[in-house]
């Protein structure tokens, strides 16, 4: 049997305005965003039944409500098959078809029209298959010769309701489990830091970027262990879960490899080969930078893996210059010689992830790059910013130059050589 739509079958609703209660028409786009937040009085019907005199049946109950309907019959789950993937209207089943039948046939179109509202339609003798339907996931059932137009109309619409209700309290409960997720990969990406006994003092700052859909690996973290102070800074390539995992399984081995006692030298080597092994895809890498400062010094040391350098605020903003190194994870290598750069007291250094770098520096496409950057925060300063402040304020610029929110997450961490003034 041929698939009958509402244009061409002669028991299908017309789209003539003349045609009294049969005056209907399909749901676009559109239309289905407005009756999101409208009560359903307009419905796509897939009617899977075998028998032409029900099907017959059903448009004329249905001919004389005020349920705009637009129908396709099908008689078999084969052709059914055609419509199912991606249908967001109703699919009135017969549960007694030449092809399929019973809990499996259910089964199969719930899986099929996930996003589908289901009713099912059962004979006088099989009234128990349709409350088993119900269990099983249909939205109602209604039992053949026992309907009238009224009826018929009532359910298609509030199943469809139901249906729309249930998705809605899904999705609603689908991003409090995300957002949960993402709280917690954040607390292990954003940790408190370990700086009790050391002369830095710090403030630290996140802010999501236009990603947010998608939780970034961003971290940082801060430790004084044995008289030095080590801070860290780095951000995992890409973004989802596997890039925040990653990026905390970074910052976690990296404290506890500083809590053990492991060399300075070490550190990082045996952090590129924790990320090698824990990654979950081979082109994952993170790039990187670390400082530390030896109590009672003024000049640290740094070490950068593919990450922006540091900025360093005295009377001036100047950028922390390093050898650049591949990132972790791109060829791996052993440590190098380190290079130091002075770092006086009342100096705060400023360690912050790419996504300020990455930010355009006004119209066009020219990005704002370190240098623009630089320039960026000495004007802030110059406004009488003070160092708590800065990040806010400091990103607020930047976004402002941007033309919006910036496209990555920005994690900094101010270190300041004594008290935060």
């Amino acid at each position: 049997m041929d698939i009958r739509e509402t244009q061409h079958d002669p028991m299908a609703v017309t789209d003539d305005p003349t045609a009294g209660s049969k005056g209907a028409g399909h749901l676009d786009g559109d239309a289905m965003t407005r009756s999101m937040a409208a009560p359903i009085e307009s419905v796509d019907v897939l009617l899977v039944e075998d028998d032409p005199q029900d099907a017959f049946l059903v448009e004329e109950l249905l001919a004389d409500t005020a349920l705009s309907v637009h129908i396709t019959w099908v008689a078999t789950l084969q052709e059914a098959r055609r419509h199912l993937p991606g249908f967001r209207g109703c699919v009135l089943l017969d549960l007694n078809l030449p092809d399929a039948g019973g809990m499996d046939l259910l089964r199969e179109v719930l899986t099929s029209a996930s996003s589908a509202a289901v009713v099912v339609l059962t004979g006088l003798n099989d009234e128990h298959e349709g409350a088993a339907a119900v269990a099983a996931g249909a939205q109602d059932y209604l039992v053949k010769g026992q309907v009238d137009g009224s009826l018929l109309a009532r359910s298609l619409r509030y199943s469809v309701e139901r249906r729309r209700s249930d998705e809605n309290a899904r999705q609603l409960r689908e991003a409090e489990l995300y957002a949960r997720e993402n709280m917690r990969l954040e607390r292990g990406l954003l940790p408190q830091v370990l700086l009790e006994r050391s002369p830095l003092s710090h403030r630290s700052f996140y802010r999501p970027g236009r990603k947010r859909a998608l939780v970034g690996g961003d971290f940082f973290d801060a430790v004084e262990k044995d008289g030095t102070t080590h801070v860290i800074i780095g951000d995992v390539s890409g973004h989802g879960p596997d890039e925040a995992a990653l990026g905390v399984s970074l910052r976690i081995a990296w404290r506890a490899l500083v809590m053990g006692g492991v060399p300075e030298t070490s550190l990082l080597p045996a952090l590129e080969e924790i990320l090698v092994s824990e990654r979950a895809q081979e082109e994952m890498y993170a790039t990187l930078c670390q400082v530390s400062l030896d109590t009672g010094s003024e000049s640290a040391r740094v070490r950068l893996f593919g990450h922006p350098p540091p900025l360093l605020i005295t009377d001036t903003v100047v950028e922390t210059k390093a050898t650049p190194r591949p990132p972790l994870g791109v060829f791996p290598e052993p440590e190098n010689e380190v290079e130091e750069f002075p770092f006086p007291r009342g100096a705060t250094l400023m360690l912050y992830t790419d996504g300020l770098v990455d930010a355009h520096a006004g119209e066009g496409a020219e990005r704002l790059g370190v240098e623009g950057l630089g320039r960026t925060l000495s004007t802030v300063l110059n406004r009488g910013v003070s160092i708590v402040d800065l990040p806010e304020r400091l990103v607020d610029e930047v976004e402002r130059y941007n033309g919006g929110p910036l496209q990555d997450d920005v994690a900094m961490l101010l270190v300041t050589h004594g008290d935060v003034g």
